[in-house]
């Protein structure tokens, strides 16, 4: 039945959707992926937090601690298992196109964003109650993304820590989910502060040195690297004559799991970023368009290759078997990456796969909890917030206990049903707010050509509803008028 379930939400129509939505704004920006993507790095970097808000940069490692997790490891094994080499050209094509839907969603919800408790909280929405005037479907998608991030979607995280841990290290799943409840159970009950923190150091370091043991493995297949694309652009493509028959699968899974580690469209990075202190919303949208490139150009095209070139995979035949089965039957997922580094690195590579997964998707859990946080502080108002956050915290916990001891299989349904339903009603309000994230970007755009930090006043440019913003401009009014 969830099965079921997952196939429907994942049908063509979403893939059609996704691929419309994201060429809307690629279009419509001039392809800023490359354009701007100068201003990406630059924005980055620039910035610090405040009282109210973390900084750029701290709201891109939120986001790719959101982003940075067991997609990029086994999630990238999943999809060539299920499509074939070709799988990984398609994660590649919508992490392209989709920076162009995170840019969008990213830049409404810093547009739209309200201070809620003294912290800065914005988000799908946020967006669809102030930009699209339907508080109705505001509450709609705090309610599939709060119940996503708290229930469905932890377990996979959990589960590909617990499997990577008794693979490397003979650690049962409920040794495992016993303390991993501990370590997110004392992050979570800090607060956005402790997980900026956590973020702002974990998810780069681990990302470098991930990246750094990937070069190693590939350089040691260097001769690989011709054949290896090749295969990738035939298989995506249905030229190859082993994988030719499954081009609706490549790009099917890779569409999926692309979108499961990147996030691009899907709202979850939105909310990270309205969490930053900039002067424009573009800024912060930009910034967060950066972040897809780094999850899904970088981290999964190294796990990928790695996998690959080594030939630590299996590809299914969709009449069941196997189209070719390099791995001799292992399940798909970290195993594959844990097998590539260990051909190289002899014994290195379970261990450091393990370490590496549990990093990414710890952070990664971290982050699902502020975001299904931030979705119940949309819906319940005033001083019943602290209660039903309390009640909220044992639930993601049980959540990502479960997930340490359920198959790999359910837990992935779970976090495809998740996802479907946030990516469904995000990008119906994403496409809808077109004009005030263009109105935004050209406002950006003629504030850079005139030599300028660009600075955001609604009022300039006829945006209603951005409450934050209007509140902003009318104080910097009065400061004007006192001197």
């Amino acid at each position: 039945m969830l099965g079921k379930v997952s196939e429907y939400l994942w049908s063509v129509p979403m893939l059609v959707f996704i691929a419309v939505v994201a060429g809307v704004y690629t279009i419509a920006t001039g392809f800023l992926q490359v354009r701007f993507f100068k201003d990406m790095i630059t924005q980055t970097f620039t910035g610090k937090s405040s009282a109210s808000g973390v900084s750029p940069f701290q709201a891109l490692v939120i986001a790719l601690s959101g982003r940075v997790g067991t997609g990029n490891i086994a999630g990238v094994a999943t999809a060539i298992a299920a499509g074939g080499p070709g799988a990984v050209f398609w994660m590649w094509f919508i992490a392209f196109f989709g920076s162009a839907a995170a840019f969008a969603e990213s830049t409404l919800a810093q547009i739209y964003k309200k201070r809620v408790d003294g912290e800065y909280r914005g988000g799908p929405a946020y967006y669809a109650e102030k930009g699209l005037g339907w508080k109705w479907y505001g509450y709609i998608f705090a309610v599939v993304a709060a119940v996503s991030t708290c229930l469905l979607t932890p377990g996979i995280q959990a589960n590909a820590i617990a499997e990577s841990m008794d693979n490397a290290f003979g650690i049962t799943p409920l040794i495992t989910g016993i303390a991993l409840v501990a370590i997110v159970g004392y992050v979570i009950f800090g607060g956005i502060r402790r997980i900026a923190f956590l973020a702002s150091y974990v998810v780069p370091i681990m990302a470098l040195f991930y990246l750094l043991v990937a070069a190693i493995v590939i350089f040691a297949n260097i001769e690989q690297v011709p054949s290896t694309f090749a295969l990738i652009f035939s298989s995506a493509f249905g030229v190859d004559s082993a994988f030719g028959g499954i081009i609706g699968a490549a790009i099917s899974w890779g569409v999926k799991r692309g979108l499961y580690s990147n996030e691009a469209g899907q709202g979850t990075g939105a909310q990270a970023a309205a969490a930053a202190e900039v002067s424009h919303p573009v800024k912060q949208g930009l910034v967060q368009s950066f972040s897809v490139y780094i999850d899904t150009l970088l981290i999964c095209t190294a796990t990928a290759l790695m996998i690959l070139m080594t030939g630590n995979y299996s590809v299914e035949s969709p009449d069941g078997g196997f189209i070719v089965d390099y791995a001799n039957g292992m399940e798909a997922g970290a195993g594959y990456t844990q097998a590539a580094v260990d051909g190289v690195l002899g014994g290195f590579g379970s261990a450091f796969v393990a370490i590496s997964l549990f990093f990414f998707a710890f952070t990664t859990l971290v982050a699902y909890f502020y975001i299904a946080e931030t979705n119940l502080f949309y819906i319940v108002r005033g001083k019943k917030r602290k209660i039903f956050s309390n009640i909220m915290k044992p639930l993601f916990l049980a959540a990502v206990f479960l997930g340490t001891v359920r198959s790999a299989s359910f837990a992935w349904t779970l976090a495809d049903i998740g996802l479907g339903l946030m990516v469904w009603v995000n990008l119906i309000a994403v496409i809808l707010l077109y004009k005030p994230t263009i109105i935004a970007f050209k406002d950006y755009k003629e504030q850079k050509k005139q030599g300028l930090d660009p600075v955001f006043r609604p009022s300039q440019v006829a945006i209603k509803n951005a409450d934050y913003w209007e509140e902003r401009e009318l104080e910097e009014e009065m400061q004007r008028k006192t001197v």
